[in-house]
């Protein structure tokens, strides 16, 4: 038992492993019980179990095994993971549970395997059974085939692979054990139920017993086709739907089975494939030409024998059938004609497709041979070519079958005819197109009129079956003129005739066939019914012949009717065409003029001869009114244009009249139904004014509507033919540029370009040089639409005329044929016939050099050229070839014929010299284009081999047959090429140059085609081979190629392929497949595609007009000529022709613009951080590599799956980089609107950026920088900070690009490092850039360690990581460097800390070389000499992410502070000046240079107007942006020269300033305050400030902070910078809160930090040991009373509000903090009554409403202070007092007022005034009043002696002042002046005395000088300025006792007017301004003087004394002097100066 308890505490997963087999029962059963409870399949409890499964099924204990297989089968059913563990579990079962003897288990295993399949993991299952069949235990095969048969039974042969069992049956009925025999007896009969003969084949050979029983078998199984009744999962839906239907009484079934008729599996497809070649007799060739009969027949029954096989395996047979050929051709003998063409039959059988390369050359031979009349004769001959045709299509052997039709001998004719009818029998109406069937149908015709019956009987038959085949529609319009009893015939035959596949089945294979052009059936009647009603209008005779002298197919005219004159060509409808097309009888003049009479009036009738041409003119006036009212159908056009044309008709000699007349038929065209009948009335009159100068135009324009009612191509041609029957010159040209005209109007489509082109030469042969000109123009024009190939109809034309030609040529190159205005509208047929013209593309599309003559030059290549060619001898052999090429060349263009020329020149092909090879290739590219499109059926033949050739190990003849190839299949298309197994045998040998290549070509050209032939997958395991090949570059193409292969297969049908790879192959090939998935292009689509032939190469299919879907290559089976290289390279390409994507765009496209209109990133919670995790725990690969590999981009991937839109996925992960240039397009767009989601994904979208800096393109690179600057300026608004992980993993790369080559990418990384700073510590992004200085490019090093010197400059020391020490010495280093720049840029980086460190620098380098040290030592020195520039921050590091900067940091966020703190965070680092200017060392600091010595003895000689002249500084551009006036110190940096121009705006200056008063170092933050003083203090500039003043505030309290936290405890520092600091910034602040309009723009939230930071520096026990400390405490007691007087007083008061809430809520706070805040409060209490009508008294109650709130009654009684609701009650007791009861209407702001506590305290107020309380509080409100008077006529007399003091401080006024003094004194004997004398300097004192005195003696006459009275002037302090009246102090309003505080205060007050030292007292003295009126509010100027002049002494500063009255900033530099008696007279001669200057 304690085993038991033991196993039973473990978890299931243990218990499922246990070595108990008791604990492992228990485990599997509670596995069961977990497995059915879990619903859901996704559910992360499967995966715990993933690797236990094979487990439950093989456990050693048979009881235990048979839960593990119920358990097991649970798991497989519900698991999602299941599938992963399909091998090894079916494996499993395989071996351990079809061995065992339970019938439970093997049930069980068998559902298990069964399962399997049921979630798609059919062939890894049918896989592990068919190894299973190898066991030498019988059970274990038995069971296996079992379950292959049951599986086959539930599941189907769609499913179950049938051909690899079909293979092991054999074995298996040859087995020893019964019962294995009895199974596969079984599972034959099962497949032959879904297969039926099929299987017949392949089991021949099998015991005849055994193959009999199985036939009996057999014979009783149902005849229905079977169906499945089990469905994988992704069918099951389909299952419940087919079953709703079935149940609902539906044709369910009916549909259901259409698809599946007939057996799926071709018993070929199941064979073997047998080598007959090599067993052929080896005296075979030469027996075959024995010369007796005998010979040749044993020769011929030894191939009959070999080629029985059903199955033949691929190979050369092209001796062997040039052999039977020349037997079927030439023998006399006819038994032997029988017996080659059965070996005939027997080859084409055997191999199938592979055998349609010889085709060609056998089907004219054997339709000659049908001469021969005995039947068994014909029969052979019949079955050959029967068999024949099943190998190649009838596109292919057309040429060779319409050549014989017109044939003398009946038989053949009969035979062809019958022939056609069979093959016609095996099409769809996707493979009998029109333009084949239109050739076919004319040779047809004639036969039916043949004078043998059984001639014209075959010929109905064909006729009959094509009828069958495509319907009457697309059949009728060749029938046109076929009388109605042959009519008959033909139908009656179509009746008869039963298709191969059956109508419905052929409509399937149409589908198939081609996807894109549905219902081509009913479709592709329109154009060939137009067709031949054009041919039955008179033409002209060339065309007429078209169709019996050219064997190539349709005339060229027929194109007229393909696309009319539409631009909108593939969507028209017979419809539309039919009410185009008016045929109209040819009318009497009789009858016109009776029609006419009813719509004209009859006057207008009557005139119309008249003699009078002004009554001809009035009738042509009435007639046009006529027309225009008339109504289109009512209008009789022929009647009218025939009264027109009635005398005097076109001869007519009055201009206007003409004009009019030419007018009306212009609209009669335009508005009525006008036929061509009418249009030959007036076209000879138009033509014939159409040069006319009056009337020319309207002609013209009467053409162009009539061009448009009858079809330009039409009109064209009669107008061509009418001119130029002419020899009016002028009518000549006019015509011409009329056409031209048109053409543009119209479009090029359909018109006759053969007929053109000659009246074109006509008219260049002209003597008038206008009609030259006009042909040249026109010519330019249809060069346009038809390309170069134009020039050939004219090269015999002579030079001059070419020259001209070739110059209109090339003004139109590179221009796109304009989009068709005109004849578009009217033929726009309905979307549903839009396939029509797909069929047709080679009718109007044809080659342009179709319309050529072509040469017949089989009678040229004789058999002694053919000879020469195979020649022994290279020279003559040679020879031959030359004389080939001659040939063509001569003939131009050729026929398809040409004998036996390509076996010749195939031979060459891999002749062994190599310049005969070039040779013969350079032949085949001329046969190409001389050939034109015909050459396609000599690809098989010709062209494959040119592929051979491939495999050269030549570079030069890889690349002539690479050209080669590309010509021919320029004019054959793709389709030819990829059909049959040809082109996957290529690939299939193992030359890696044949290999590379061909997939190259493959490449290039698949990503262009819309379709292909499905024997594409027959190279699929040969493309699998390449990716593993052993040649890097034959992989990498094959990896190219691989995503085009998928493009037209699909992605299953390749994976599927991967079956027969091996395991490790297989998962990296399906790796590279999900990869190639990704970067899959869409298919072309057709508009696209036809845009994509090249409007400029020599090519094919010229006549597509512009908005060309006209043409849809490729859907038919006759492939046009696309031209993908161009498509895929630019070329003209879809953007050439842009017009058809506009007017037909792709379904998939419309799709992807929907798909794009949602965001692209898509905000996944947590999402970074579980990837962080993911990263930490090693879960996905870290992100670090020296070159991205696949496995990176693979996870990066599907990282991104989640989170970026599918779309923008494959963009960025595309294998083009034009679509990454697309991405980071769309993402700049993106990147404001999707702020969350860009940062959301910021670590992935880094990462991928990354992948991009490995690219080799220089444009995304330039993207992708230009998208990262955007990216880190939106990061560091945004306030973001970089992760480590995010900077990890992306600035080791971008540091990589900081070694670019190319400058301007160089200086984008430097910038996007620059702002990094921004968002990652400048500390951290150190050891980076470090590691960047480690690099092998130089030019990376060098800017690796200039910014590393930047980094040092901007943040000082601090950031050299891990310590300052290590940095430099690793610096230091590069100063050896090979490199001049690396070394230069080391040696300028460590001047940098030089100037920024000292020589501490020396130290921390150590050691250095002497060279290394004497060059640093010099270029310091050289350094030093530069001249010395202002220093400039130093900007201390901060962490970019902004800290709160104030516990209320949400009120930052309100009002105009908004973005504060980003907006200071950004100046402090982004403006890094480059200036590498430095100023001079300490030794040159002994001789003041000129420009700052004082001229002390001259200003102090100018006695009476002293002129103070400033030392000669540099003078900025004050007046344009405030520019600072820098001090040069000593080791600092320097302000770039190029300042101004750097901050060129005013906004900028200013922020920058402000960024620096934050500084971390000292001098940086007085120089920035300095200057923003300067501005404060100029009226006209302090407007600048305007906008800033929150930003500047926020800057000063984070200065303030910083000196409390940082610089206070900082030993190190001195101490008198610290006062220095503080006394700059109180300068400023008071400066600023003298100004109303400036401090009022302060807001509450800054307001509340600002005082918070005051007060704290109030209470700083630490500034007042300090000697200047008491300084400090005045200064800004006097700053707080400016504060609360000057800003806006709702938002002080609110301010101070919140800020009592927050320092009463801090239990650590001091009280005394509360306490002062308090007094602050009390202040703005006493100066409520002035203030009231400003305040905003809603926000006001509003906080005290919070305040009471957080604080309620009981709560604030608990204080131990009474004061803060003694506070809060006065503060309410004088709001009631000064508003009344209105004051209740002011709590709008407050929710529940009803709840509030302030609303009852202000009721009770109101209400019980009279109470005892109220009484008292009025008492005290009354004194705090009656205070306030007395304090307001103080502060009156304050100000008066204020403004006098003033007086007296001004050189102007200083007697005035005095006076004033002096009557004031009089006046007010008691008067008290002292605080205005105390703190000035002793001069002043004795000068207002002395003063004082002279006024007494000159107005008593009194000798005598009265007593100091101790009065003293107003001055400023240094930096400080003073206030323009003294302060009075917030008095004790509620008259409550007052603290001992303030006694101390007073007592302190009268130790100082006694002359005593208060420095002993322990209170603050910081509390003296909040209590009492008395305390003296300003430091002197001369006290602070003292101070600055002892600093002086130490540390040979300068510093500015700013005069804040008098608006002028006073600069002075002194030197310093040894003795202290300089000192001294120095401070005396100052004093002097200054009171002088007063």
């Amino acid at each position: 038992m304690g085993d038991d308890s033991e196993w039973m505490k473990l978890s299931v997963d243990q218990k499922c492993e246990h070595k108990l087999w008791k604990a492992r029962l228990s485990g599997y059963e509670e596995a069961l019980k977990i497995f059915q409870k879990i619903k859901d399949e996704k559910s992360p409890e499967w995966s715990k179990y993933l690797g236990l499964i094979k487990k439950f099924v093989t456990d050693s204990n048979a009881v235990v095994q048979l839960k593990g297989l119920e358990a097991a089968l649970v798991y497989v059913e519900n698991a999602h993971v299941a599938g992963k563990t399909t091998g090894e579990v079916v494996s499993g079962v395989v071996s351990k549970v079809f061995n065992q003897p339970k019938a439970k288990a093997k049930e069980l295993g068998t559902e298990i395997c069964l399962m399997y399949i049921e979630i798609e993991k059919g062939e890894a299952v049918q896989e592990e059974l068919l190894k299973g069949l190898d066991s030498k235990n019988p059970k274990i095969p038995v069971a296996c085939i079992e379950t292959l048969r049951k599986a086959l039974s539930e599941f189907g042969s769609k499913i179950i692979l049938l051909k690899p069992i079909i293979k092991v049956l054999p074995k298996l009925f040859e087995s020893r054990e019964k019962a294995i025999r009895d199974e596969a007896k079984l599972i034959a009969v099962e497949i032959y139920r879904w297969i039926r003969d099929a299987l017949k084949a392949p089991l021949q050979n099998i015991n005849s017993v055994q193959l009999k029983e199985l036939e009996e078998e057999w014979v009783k199984l149902p005849t229905g086709a079977p169906k499945p009744t089990r469905f994988l999962r992704s069918q099951q839906e389909l299952e419940a739907k087919l079953e709703q239907q079935q149940s609902a009484g539906g044709d369910a079934e009916g549909g259901g089975d259409d698809g599946d008729e007939g057996p799926q599996i071709d018993a070929y497809e199941l064979l073997e494939a047998v080598e007959i070649l090599s067993k052929l007799p080896k005296d075979f060739y030469d027996k075959i030409e024995a010369k007796k009969w005998q010979e040749r027949k044993e020769a011929l029954e030894a191939v009959e024998v070999l080629v029985k096989n059903p199955k033949l395996e691929a190979g050369d047979y092209s001796d062997l059938v040039k052999a039977l050929k020349k037997v079927v051709g030439k023998d006399t003998n006819v038994m032997l004609v029988a017996l080659a063409a059965k070996c005939l039959t027997g080859l084409a059988v055997g191999l199938r497709k592979k055998f349609g390369q010889y085709a060609g050359h056998v089907v004219p031979t054997i339709l000659e041979k049908f001469k021969e009349k005995k039947p068994q004769v014909v029969q052979a001959l019949q079955e050959a070519i029967d068999a024949i045709f099943l190998t190649t299509t009838l596109q292919s052997i057309s040429e060779d079958i319409l050549a014989v039709m017109d044939n003398k001998n009946p038989t053949i004719k009969q035979q062809t005819s019958l022939f056609i009818a069979r093959s016609f029998r095996h099409c769809t109406s996707s493979t009998l197109p029109k333009s084949l069937l239109k050739p076919f149908c004319a040779a047809l015709l004639k036969h039916i009129n043949d004078s043998a019956p059984e001639v014209r009987d075959a010929a109905f038959e064909a006729l009959g079956t094509a009828l069958k085949v495509v319907g009457e529609k697309a059949v009728n319009p060749f029938l046109a003129d076929v009388d109605k009893l042959k009519l008959d015939r033909i139908k009656e035959c179509s009746e008869k005739v039963e298709l191969v596949y059956g109508k419905k089945a052929g409509a399937t294979t149409d589908k198939r066939e081609s996807k894109a052009l549905p219902g081509k059936t009913v479709a592709s009647g329109a154009a060939g019914d137009k067709d031949v009603k054009d041919a039955a209008a008179p033409k002209s005779g060339p065309l007429r012949k078209a169709p019996a002298t050219k064997a190539s197919g349709p005339p060229k005219k027929g194109k007229p009717a393909a696309s009319g004159a539409a631009g909108s060509a593939g969507s028209k409808n017979k419809k539309g065409l039919d009410v185009k097309e008016i045929v109209e009888p040819e009318l009497s003049v009789e009858v016109c003029e009776e029609k006419a009479s009813v719509v004209l009036p009859p006057t207008c009738l009557q005139l119309l001869d008249s003699g009078n041409w002004k009554e001809r003119l009035a009738c042509m006036e009435e007639f046009q009114k006529a027309v225009e009212l008339m109504d289109r159908n009512e209008m009789p056009c022929q009647a009218l244009v025939r009264m027109l044309a009635k005398k005097p008709g076109w001869k007519e000699t009055n201009f206007q009249v003409m004009q009019m007349k030419l007018h009306i038929v212009a609209l009669i065209a335009q508005k009525g139904n006008f036929s061509k009948t009418s249009a030959q009335v007036v076209l000879d009159g138009l033509v014939d004014k159409i040069g006319d100068v009056k009337c020319g135009n309207n002609a013209k324009e009467a053409l162009t509507a009539m061009a448009e009612a009858c079809l330009l191509p039409w009109t064209a041609e009669q107008v061509m033919s009418m001119a130029f029957s002419q020899k009016n010159p002028k009518n000549q040209s006019e015509t011409l540029n009329w056409l031209s005209n048109a053409i543009k109007d119209f479009g090029f489509s359909g018109l006759n370009v053969k007929a053109f082109i000659s009246n074109v030469k006509t008219a260049l042969a002209a003597t008038n040089p206008a009609v030259r000109t006009s042909a040249i123009t026109l010519l330019g024009v249809m060069y346009l639409y038809v390309g170069p190939s134009l020039r050939m109809f004219f090269e015999d034309e002579k030079t001059a005329l070419l020259s001209q030609i070739d110059a209109e040529f090339e003004k139109m190159q590179g221009q796109t044929p304009p989009a068709p205005t005109r004849g578009t509208s009217k033929n726009v047929g309905g979307g549903a016939d839009e396939g029509e013209e797909g069929d047709e593309p080679d009718e109007g599309g044809s080659d342009v050099v179709d319309l050529l003559p072509r040469v017949e030059i089989s009678d040229k290549i004789t058999l002694e050229l053919v000879s020469k060619i195979g020649d022994k001898n290279w020279k003559i052999r040679k020879e031959g070839l030359d004389e080939v090429s001659g040939i063509i060349n001569e003939a131009k263009f050729i026929q398809p014929n040409i004998g036996e020329l390509p076996a010749a020149l195939k031979g060459r092909l891999n002749d062994s010299n190599k310049i005969l090879v070039q040779q013969t290739l350079n032949i085949l590219q001329q046969l190409a284009v001389a050939m034109g499109p015909n050459v396609k059926q000599h690809v098989k033949n010709l062209g494959i081999p040119i592929i051979t050739v491939l495999g050269d190990s030549k570079n030069n003849v890889r690349a002539a047959a690479l050209a080669t190839v590309n010509a021919w299949a320029e004019q054959t298309g793709m389709k030819e090429w990829l059909e049959g197994e040809d082109l996957s045998e290529e690939l299939k040998k193992e030359n890696p140059f044949l290999r590379q290549e061909l997939l190259g070509w493959l490449a290039d050209k698949l990503p262009a085609l819309r379709s292909t032939p499905a024997d594409l997958i027959l190279c699929v395991p040969h493309l699998y081979s390449c990716l593993e090949d052993r040649n890097g570059d034959v992989r990498k193409k094959a990896q190219d190629a691989l995503p085009f292969f998928m493009m037209h297969l699909g992605y299953e049908k390749m994976a599927k392929a991967t079956g027969k790879l091996k395991p490790t192959s297989k998962d990296q090939v399906l790796a590279m497949l999900e990869k190639a998935k990704a970067n899959m292009p869409a298919k072309p689509t057709g508009p696209v595609k036809t845009a994509s032939k090249p409007a400029g190469g020599a090519g094919p299919a010229k006549f597509q007009p512009v908005s060309a879907p006209v043409e849809d290559p490729i859907s038919s089976s006759v492939e046009p000529k696309p031209d993908p290289k161009k498509a895929r390279g630019g070329g003209v390409s879809s953007k050439a022709k842009g017009v058809q994507g506009k007017k037909m765009p792709s379904k998939s496209n419309l799709k992807e613009d929907d798909d794009k209109s949602g965001p692209i990133f898509i905000v996944v919670p947590n999402g970074k951080e579980q990837r962080m995790k993911d990263e930490k725990a090693l879960k996905v690969l870290k992100w670090n590599f020296t070159t991205p590999r696949d496995e990176y981009i693979e996870q990066l991937k599907m990282q991104m799956s989640s989170c970026v839109a599918r779309w923008l996925q494959d963009e960025m992960f595309h294998s083009d980089f034009q679509h990454h240039n697309k991405a980071l397009a769309v993402m700049v767009d993106h990147l404001e609107s999707e702020k969350e989601g860009v940062i959301g994904c910021l670590d992935l979208i880094l990462k991928w950026l990354t992948l991009r800096f490995f690219d080799t393109n220089t444009s995304v690179l330039m993207k992708a920088l230009e998208y990262l600057k955007l990216l880190f300026t939106l990061l560091s608004d945004e306030e973001y900070h970089l992760t480590e992980n995010e900077a990890s993993s992306f600035i080791p790369y971008l540091i990589l690009k900081v070694g670019e080559p190319k400058d301007v990418i160089r200086k984008d990384v430097r910038a996007i490092l620059n702002r990094m700073c921004l968002v990652y510590p400048a500390s951290k992004m150190f050891p980076f850039i470090m590691e960047g200085t480690k690099s092998k490019n130089s030019k990376q090093r060098a800017e690796c360690l200039e910014e590393l010197g930047c980094l040092v400059e901007s943040y000082g020391m601090n950031v050299c990581q891990p310590t300052p020490g290590k940095a430099l010495k690793e610096m230091a280093l590069h100063i050896g460097d090979r490199d001049n720049t690396v070394r230069n840029a080391a040696l300028n980086t460590i001047v940098t800390v030089y100037n920024v460190h000292g020589d501490q620098v020396f130290k921390l380098i150590g050691n250095l070389s002497e060279k290394d040290m004497s060059m640093l030592e010099e270029r310091i020195k050289r350094s030093a000499k530069r001249p010395a520039a202002a220093p400039v921050k130093q900007v201390e590091e901060r962490p970019p992410r902004a800290q709160n900067l104030n516990s209320n940091a949400n009120m930052l966020r309100k009002g105009p502070a908004e973005d504060m703190s980003s907006r200071l965070k950004i100046m402090y680092r982004t403006y890094r000046i480059q200036a590498r200017s430095l100023s001079g060392h300490s030794e040159a600091a002994h001789t003041v240079p000129r420009e700052f010595q004082l001229d002390l003895d001259e200003i102090e000689n100018d006695n009476g107007t002293v002129r103070c002249e400033m030392p000669a500084l540099v003078q900025h551009k004050l007046d344009d942006i405030f520019e600072p006036v820098l001090i040069p110190e000593p080791k600092i940096r320097a302000v770039s020269p190029h300042f101004d121009d750097m901050h060129s705006n005013t906004a900028s200056t200013i922020n920058f300033i402000i960024s620096q008063v934050a500084s971390g170092d000292i001098n940086t933050s007085v120089q920035a305050l300095t200057q923003i003083d300067e501005v404060l203090r100029q009226e006209d500039k302090s407007e600048a400030m305007s906008g800033h003043i929150d930003q500047f505030l926020i800057a000063t309290f984070m200065q303030l902070r910083l000196i409390y936290n940082t610089h206070m405890a900082d030993e190190k520092l001195d101490k008198d910078e610290i006062i220095k600091l503080y006394s700059c910034i109180i300068g400023n602040m008071i400066s600023l809160f003298q100004m109303e309009n400036l401090a009022r723009e302060a807001s509450t939230g800054v307001l509340k930090d600002l005082m918070h930071g005051l007060i704290t520096l109030m209470l700083d026990s630490r500034i007042e040991d300090l000697e200047e400390g008491q300084q400090v405490f005045r200064s800004v007691n006097l700053l707080v009373v400016k504060v609360l007087e000057k800003s806006d007083q709702t938002n002080i008061l609110s301010a101070l509000l919140v800020l009592l809430q927050d320092s009463l809520l801090a239990t650590a706070g001091s009280p005394k903090f509360s306490e002062l805040v308090m007094k602050c409060l009390w202040r703005m209490v006493r100066l409520l009554p002035d203030t009231i009508n400003s305040i905003n008294l809603d926000r006001i109650l509003l906080d005290i409403h919070i305040f009471m709130k957080v604080f309620p009654k009981e709560k604030l009684k608990q204080c131990k202070s009474e004061f803060p609701i003694r506070t809060l009650k006065t503060l309410l007791h004088t709001l009631c007092k000064l508003k009344g009861p209105k004051i209740l209407d002011h709590l709008t702001m407050i929710d529940n007022k009803n709840e509030s506590e302030l609303e009852a305290h202000l009721c009770r107020m109101m209400k019980h005034s009279l109470d005892q309380m109220g009484s008292k509080s009025d008492k005290e409100t009354e004194k705090g009043a009656s205070r306030i008077d007395e304090k307001a006529s103080k502060a009156k007399v304050n100000d008066f002696l204020a403004e006098i003091f003033k007086k007296i401080g001004s050189k102007e006024n200083t007697k005035e002042g005095l006076a004033e003094l002096y009557e004031y004194k009089k006046k007010y004997s008691d008067a008290d002046i002292e605080p205005f004398l105390k703190n000035s300097s002793q001069f002043f004192q004795s000068y207002v005395e002395r003063g004082l005195r002279v006024i007494e003696m000159e107005r008593e006459g009194k000798g005598r000088i009265p007593s100091s009275t101790g009065i003293s002037p107003q001055m400023e302090v240094s930096c400080v300025p003073a206030p323009t009246s003294t302060v009075s102090s917030v008095g004790n309003t509620n008259g409550e006792e007052v603290g001992p505080s303030v006694y101390l205060e007073r007592l302190k007050i009268l130790r100082q007017r006694c002359g005593l030292e208060n420095t002993k007292q322990d209170d603050r003295p910081s509390l003296t301004l909040l209590s009492k009126p008395s305390v003296p509010a300003v430091a002197s100027s001369t006290d602070m003087l003292h101070s600055k002049l002892s600093q002086l002494r130490e540390s040979r500063e300068q510093h500015q004394h700013l005069d804040l009255d008098s608006n002028q900033m006073h600069s002075a530099a002194t030197s310093t002097s040894s003795t202290a008696a300089n000192i001294d007279d120095l401070k005396k001669r100052l004093e002097r100066i200054k009171s002088s200057r007063k």
